[in-house]
C-alpha cells in the first residue's frame, strides 16, 4: 500500500502545502509514511486537474489518496462527483481524508477486522464522503453567490474596480517565456499557478 497524499488550494496566492505537516504527521501515527506529494493551486470545482490526475495515474490498486478535508478533493457538481468516484473505484484506491474518521480504519490491521466489519465500514465511508461533497459543494456555490452579489453592490456604488493583477509576478512570468521556460517550471520556480503563467503567455502573444 502507497499513500499518495494531496494537497490543493484553489489560487496561486494561497499555499497548497500548508497542510503538508498534518498529514505527514497523521500518517506517522498509524505507522505509516507517505510515498509521494502531489501540490497543485486549481479550483476544487474543476474536475480535470492535473496534479490530481497524474496522482491517480501512478496509484496502483490498494494505494491510499490521503488529503486534509473531502473539499480539498471535491467541490465537484453532482455529475463530476460521479465520474471522479467511478475512477478512483476503478483504480481500487481508498480515500483517506483527515475529517473523516471513518476512513482511518484502512490503517488499521486487517486481522482485528472480519468482512462484515469491513464491508460496514465501507458502506459508511462511502456515504459520508459523499454527503461531505454535497456540503463542499454547496459551500462553493455560496460564496460564489455572496461574491458575485458583493461585487454587484460595488459596481452599483461606483467602488469596485476589479482585482489587480500581480504586476511583479507577472513581469517575472514573462522574463522567463522569453527565456523559453516551460509553462510547468515557470510554476515551480515562482511558485504559482500553471493557469497564472498561460494567461501571461496568452496576453504577451496577443
Amino acid at each position: 500500500m502507497f499513500i499518495r497524499a494531496y494537497l490543493r488550494a484553489s489560487t496561486s496566492e494561497q499555499d497548497a502545502s500548508r497542510a503538508k505537516q498534518s498529514l505527514i504527521d497523521f500518517v506517522a501515527s498509524h505507522g505509516h509514511r507517505i510515498a509521494s506529494f502531489y501540490l497543485e493551486n486549481e479550483s476544487g470545482a474543476k474536475l480535470q486537474r492535473p496534479e490530481l490526475f497524474r496522482l491517480l495515474e501512478d496509484c496502483q490498486p490498494g494505494d491510499v489518496l490521503l488529503t486534509e478535508q473531502v473539499d480539498r478533493l471535491s467541490r465537484l457538481n453532482a455529475e463530476d462527483w460521479e465520474s471522479l468516484k467511478a475512477i478512483i473505484a476503478a483504480k481500487k484506491v481508498t480515500i483517506v481524508t483527515l475529517d473523516l474518521t471513518t476512513s482511518h480504519a484502512v490503517f488499521k490491521p486487517e486481522k482485528d477486522q472480519d468482512a462484515f466489519t469491513k464491508g460496514m465500514i465501507a458502506a459508511v465511508n462511502g456515504m459520508l464522503l459523499d454527503m461531505l461533497a454535497v456540503v463542499a459543494r454547496k459551500d462553493y456555490e455560496d460564496r460564489r453567490r455572496r461574491q458575485a452579489e458583493g461585487i454587484a453592490n460595488g459596481k452599483a456604488q461606483g467602488v469596485y474596480k476589479g482585482r489587480p493583477a500581480d504586476a511583479e509576478l507577472h513581469a517575472k512570468i514573462a522574463e522567463l517565456l522569453n527565456d523559453h521556460k516551460s509553462i510547468r517550471r515557470i510554476a515551480e520556480l515562482l511558485d504559482c499557478s500553471t493557469t497564472t503563467v498561460q494567461k501571461v503567455k496568452r496576453a504577451m502573444s496577443a
